[in-house]
């Protein structure tokens, strides 16, 4: 065995050991002597994996909303070195021991909105569709994805939108219609700080999309240059349990909370409903369900027919995490050659610059969602704001650097 590695300068402060609540715990901690991959990295893949096999059957009600256990997740690695693929492949041996033909539901590549419905289609006339709904979609270059949903009539973003949700899909062509009526799909995506600070759309930062992803920092945490054991819970019956109780989940129905955790459960809801403005704010705008259907995991996970309070602690924490993750992706610089030139424009130019202007910057040939991804950059790290300026008409933005005064 080796010493485990000290962190980078400024990478996020540890998880409460709390997020190693359970079951899902138990495993990730057996497995992290053994891999170079972040413990993190390995828990976080394990939940989303296992609620996208345990399907929509099982749920937690709030109001007239259901919230089914499909999760999204991106690992937001310190460098391309996060180990965050090796991270996945003990997850997915763990799955495969514990549901055999768990690679039945796995895919790779999301390119469109069509293909992933496609995966997931309801039975039409002779087309026998495709007979199980359950999905796990692992994206390695997830920077990929957004680069697809920027382009031009892309139906990827609303469709991903709409599968979080667990709403109904559907193409709504002539020549291949097709729709899924009972789709459920996590999704897991790998990318780096840099790739996720300079592909931010400050479209898909409003609308909803990425604050449908779970966003958790993570890094190489030792040096194995021989590597580790490759079946770290051998003779531990954890993949056995694990088994078990996830198809014991699959047909729950309705999941309630334990007496215990009602008052807990409103505390947290108090807390995470605090208002905040901002980028990092419309990444974190559905952190109560986020942090109700990880808590749903864990649950779950652990065969439990009800939340717990530590369920809620563990989602909790791990939220309390992905919310430093995020912060950290975007505090440092914007790794983005259009955005520090539109940083240097700024600067010499105190009363601001309007969108048009900073368009005429680059001579109108640079495309509006490459110039919005910068500004969301900048905007993300404190280097610039925007500003409503009021005129006869429709108020005019203003783009400034720093703080800039009320209006």
């Amino acid at each position: 065995m080796s010493e485990e590695l000290a962190a980078p300068p400024g990478f996020p402060v540890p998880a409460s050991p709390a997020v190693f609540c359970g079951l899902a715990g138990e495993i990730s901690r057996l497995i992290a002597p053994h891999t170079e991959a972040d413990p993190l990295a390995v828990l976080a893949q394990l939940l989303v994996a296992s609620g996208a096999l345990i399907g929509r059957d099982a749920y937690v009600r709030v109001e007239a909303s259901r919230h089914h256990p499909n999760e999204f997740v991106v690992l937001v690695g310190d460098s391309a070195k996060a180990r965050k693929g090796s991270s996945f492949d003990h997850v997915a041996r763990v799955l495969e021991a514990a549901v055999p033909g768990f690679g039945a539901h796995l895919r790779t590549g999301l390119s469109t909105g069509e293909g992933l419905i496609w995966a997931v289609r309801d039975p039409n006339g002779s087309d026998p569709g495709t007979g199980d709904p359950r999905l796990l979609v692992i994206e390695p270059e997830f920077v990929s994805v957004l680069k697809a949903i920027s382009r031009d009539l892309s139906t990827l973003s609303p469709v991903l939108r709409s599968a979080w949700d667990g709403r109904p899909l559907a193409i709504l062509t002539r020549a291949a219609p097709a729709t899924a009526s009972k789709a459920h799909i996590g999704v897991i995506g790998h990318i780096t700080s840099a790739e996720l600070s300079a592909h931010t759309s400050s479209i898909e930062a409003a609308n909803g999309f990425l604050n449908r992803f779970v966003f958790i920092a993570c890094r190489r945490h030792r040096l194995l240059p021989f590597g580790g054991d490759p079946d770290p819970l051998a003779g531990s019956g954890l993949e056995r349990r694990l088994g078990t109780n996830l198809q014991a989940a699959r047909h729950l129905g309705e999941i309630g909370f334990e007496e215990e955790a009602l008052q807990r459960w409103g505390e947290i809801y108090a807390a995470l409903a605090e208002s905040s403005e901002g980028l990092l704010a419309c990444l974190g705008a559905r952190a109560e369900a986020h942090v109700l259907r990880l808590s749903l995991l864990y649950a779950l996970i652990d065969g439990a027919r009800a939340i717990g309070p530590r369920h809620l602690e563990a989602g909790f924490s791990l939220w309390s995490y992905a919310a430093a993750s995020l912060e950290w992706a975007f505090s440092s610089t914007s790794a983005d050659p259009v955005a520090e030139q539109i940083a240097a424009a700024l600067a010499g130019a105190p009363s601001g610059l309007t969108r048009t202007e900073l368009r005429d910057l680059f001579g109108r040939n640079l495309p509006v969602g490459r110039i919005d991804a910068a500004l969301v950059a900048l905007a993300g790290i404190g280097r610039v704001e925007r500003v409503r300026v009021r005129t006869a008409g429709r108020p005019a933005e203003l783009w400034r650097t720093g703080p800039a005064p009320s209006t």
